[in-house]
């Protein structure tokens, strides 16, 4: 039996089907060399591809879809984070790298979990959900941005305050895939300070949650986006959630 399950297709909405030709139409600009401004026109595609993810669809039963997109935590953040973000993960001792590990390589490796499907064209997403204890895991792949072979573009991580708020219908990920790391020096768990100390000054930072934002351009050409929204109980780190997409 496939390891993937389709979900109830996405409701095809004026909405969706407008922001999805605003994300066509700003990677078609960029291939044309008609974008002048890399970081504006990178944080626009990024939001509008959040905005996708975060549009609601049929409900239906399955796995917990990822949790969506907070749409303001990019709204006026420049991309002032020098150094490239979310380059690389680890789940214990599985090593992977945002964009180039697939969502069939992280499932092959844990040995449980299903990959979900959810929308259509540019607008879907595939995901692995998994949880232990009180953490709840996503592993994501853009529909558009991960290909054909369902590359991981993002993960998202949260430390929920009890046990029974898990999302008991993703599977139960093996304890030796713990922690899950980003770029080898961020998890949950870490103070405020930890995170400012090991990453620097964030683009955004607010009470309950900062984010870094990278727009930069590689050595082959191609440009590329990354970002981490840290969300905080306290001082405390309880949600991170982390990705890149690279366009030309």
């Amino acid at each position: 039996m496939s390891d993937t399950r389709k979900l109830t297709p996405a409701l095809s909405t004026p909405g969706r089907d407008l922001l999805r030709r605003r994300i066509y139409k700003g990677l078609a600009d960029r291939a044309d060399g008609r974008v002048k401004d890399l970081r504006i026109d990178g944080r626009k595609t990024l939001f509008l591809l959040f905005l996708l993810f975060a549009i609601p669809t049929n409900d239906c039963a399955a796995q917990t879809p990822p949790p969506p997109v907070d749409e303001h935590a990019f709204e006026r953040v420049p991309p002032t984070v020098v150094k490239r973000l979310a380059t690389r993960f680890s789940l214990g001792a599985f090593a992977g790298r945002f964009e180039e590990t697939r969502l069939g390589a992280v499932r092959e490796a844990v040995g449980e979990g299903t990959i979900q499907h959810q929308g259509d064209a540019g607008g879907s997403i595939y995901w692995l959900c998994y949880r232990r204890a009180q953490h709840r895991l996503w592993v994501v792949s853009s529909g558009e941005m991960g290909g054909p072979d369902h590359l991981v573009t993002e993960i998202v991580e949260e430390l929920t305050e009890k046990d029974t708020e898990t999302s008991t219908d993703c599977a139960i990920i093996p304890e030796k895939f713990a922690p899950v790391v980003f770029d080898s020096k961020l998890h949950l768990g870490m103070s405020r300070q930890g995170v400012i100390t090991a990453l620097g000054r964030p683009s955004k930072s607010e009470a309950a949650q900062i984010v870094y934002s990278h727009a930069g351009k590689l050595a082959d050409g191609f440009d590329e986006t990354a970002w981490l929204i840290l969300g905080f109980r306290g001082e405390k780190l309880v949600s991170m959630r982390g990705g890149k997409t690279t366009t030309n």
